[in-house]
């Protein structure tokens, strides 16, 4: 982090959902609103890239107005919100995902494992709706399924035989079990996975994210942004949680929020205010700082 001037000629803004956008009342405020307005009135193109199932991130994009593709499930599936057309859906590969849900529910978990079914009116697969109340993880995830019960596909060999589209998925509890079973995965599957442990703000657990090998966030937002010819230096990215990390340090702005985790503010360009805070109207004014600057000369090859 330092106090130079942020780089010039940012194009496309990229923001996480909870706890960047969302307050600690899971509200986007009529402040942030504005803010984003404001950005986007500056011709910044805005983009959200989430870890949130696609349908659930749709009321945000709607909120504001959003328009560019978006980055759901952590960058293992990108879509686009006018029409509901798939963008990219990342795999597994062969014979992975068997062994890892065989592996969580071994280890006393149970397993939430999506599909790109939004057009057929769920979201995700699960062995039961029924037993999680008993589980050790506690509320948060039989209060997950609850909610949730209406978008689920209930299977209970899920773990022997998973849907060959499975994309992602994850696994709900404590903060200490699910770093250990992120280790657990780690050790056996380094090649094959990417995992992230990181805080449901809205369940007040945590969830250990289960993605193919090099999916994260970042992954998703660098194929949108190539397709629409926007180089890495002129891409700010938003975030609060792990998941953020990879974009944050390899965006032209990386900036984390105040109320982002240490490892995140340690690696980010700038931090600024909190969700609850002046966060987001923060970085719409660096971003348009930077736009006010003159552009750098090219380089002379």
């Amino acid at each position: 982090m330092d106090d130079t001037p942020p780089p010039a000629g940012i194009r496309l803004l990229v923001l996480d959902i909870d706890g960047t956008l969302t307050n600690s009342r899971h509200e986007v405020s009529d402040a942030t609103c504005r803010a984003i307005a404001r950005v986007r009135a500056a011709g910044v193109r805005v983009m959200l890239a989430t870890g949130r199932r696609y349908r659930d991130a749709l009321p945000v994009v709607e909120r504001l107005e959003i328009i560019e593709p978006l980055v759901t499930a952590s960058g293992a599936l990108v879509k686009r919100p006018g029409d509901h057309a798939t963008l990219h859906r990342a795999a597994f590969a062969a014979g992975v995902l068997p062994a890892v849900l065989d592996l969580v529910v071994a280890a006393g978990h149970e397993p939430v494992v999506y599909t790109d079914s939004f057009a057929d009116g769920f979201d995700f697969h699960c062995r039961s709706l029924e037993s999680v109340a008993a589980l050790p993880a506690g509320g948060g995830f039989a209060e997950y399924l609850g909610l949730n019960r209406g978008l689920a596909r209930v299977e209970p060999d899920l773990h022997r035989e998973p849907p060959p589209d499975a994309f992602a998925g994850f696994v709900m509890g404590g903060r200490e079990p699910m770093e250990a079973l992120e280790k657990q995965l780690r050790d056996r599957f380094a090649e094959s996975l990417s995992l992230h442990t990181i805080r449901s703000p809205r369940y007040s657990q945590w969830l250990c994210e289960i993605a193919p090998a090099g999916v994260t966030k970042w992954s998703g937002v660098a194929a949108v942004a190539a397709a629409a010819g926007i180089a890495v230096a002129e891409i700010c990215t938003v975030g609060d949680d792990l998941n953020d990390l990879p974009m944050v340090r390899a965006a032209g702005l990386g900036i984390a929020m105040g109320n982002a985790r240490d490892e995140l503010q340690a690696v980010a360009d700038r931090v600024v205010g909190t969700h609850d805070g002046s966060g987001i109207a923060d970085v719409v004014d660096l971003v348009l700082a930077g736009l006010s600057q003159p552009a750098p000369p090219p380089e002379r090859v």
